[in-house]
């Protein structure tokens, strides 16, 4: 999703990450180690200027290319991470994984028939370690989560530009455009950094985009927008990794990915 970036003033404000999760909730879930598990599919190439999905780009074509292991025991912090390599010749490429947790085609075994869970969850955590020896060579890395419910297209889009900008950019669902918080994003390289992401579908109907902690420092963004439209029904999460402008090969492990909802 490289889209186009407007200007936004917005105030951010370091302060401990405070986020009570009601674990009573009837649609309280916690799902643990995701990059580890099933259900991320082959991968998506979105190619530059349009970004739109490539229907005929496989993961070994030249314009831009990708794969994804499990199982690797180095780099890992419980000895079971997962790696993400992308490049190619296109710029500005990117490529999406995206895994279906609730709704149809559930990972993780909730359909969801009902739409109960669907419907009924509104607060979510997003929390993952990432790793790379060539951090500088990404021109963003994105971390989404994704709720469709009640015909309104809710995308809590987080990208962290490093080659980009060092800046944490939000998702306008409306406008389909990156946002500039003015938070920072400085990611280590040759070390894991730790990502949490907290977000709310608001009573009012509006996604609340809560705080980003990046290594144990947190801002709170406390920023409303309106949903889009969707005509299905279902909760996903998305990784996804984008091309600078020389399309450098490089890779991205993820470990102990955990998605909270209630």
């Amino acid at each position: 999703m490289r889209l186009l970036h407007v200007a936004v003033l917005l105030l951010s404000a370091q302060l401990p990450a405070v986020f009570a999760q009601n674990t009573s909730s009837h649609y309280y879930h916690k799902f643990y180690d995701l990059e580890s598990k099933s259900g991320w599919g082959p991968g998506y190439a979105l190619l530059s200027p349009s970004w739109s999905i490539c229907a005929s780009c496989s993961s070994t074509s030249s314009t831009v290319n990708w794969y994804r292991t499990t199982g690797n025991s180095s780099p890992a912090l419980d000895g079971n991470s997962t790696k993400h390599h992308i490049g190619g010749t296109r710029p500005y490429s990117d490529l999406l994984w995206n895994n279906h947790l609730i709704g149809s085609f559930s990972s993780v075994g909730f359909p969801d028939y009902n739409n109960t869970l669907t419907n009924g969850a509104r607060n979510f955590i997003y929390d993952v370690y990432f790793y790379s020896t060539t951090t500088s060579y990404a021109q963003a890395v994105e971390f989404d989560i994704n709720q469709f419910t009640g015909g309104k297209s809710y995308i809590w889009g987080h990208e962290c530009r490093i080659a980009g900008g060092h800046e944490w950019d939000i998702y306008n669902n409306v406008y389909k455009k990156w946002v500039p918080t003015g938070v920072p994003c400085w990611p280590k390289n040759n070390a894991w950094n730790h990502v949490v992401i907290q977000v709310q579908r608001s009573s009012a109907g509006n996604l609340l985009y809560n705080s980003i902690s990046l290594n144990g420092v947190t801002y709170a963004l406390n920023t409303t927008m309106a949903p889009g439209s969707t005509s299905w029904s279902g909760i996903t999460i998305n990784y996804q990794q984008d091309g600078n402008s020389g399309m450098w090969d490089y890779d991205v492990y993820l470990d102990k990915l955990n998605f909270t909802m209630w």
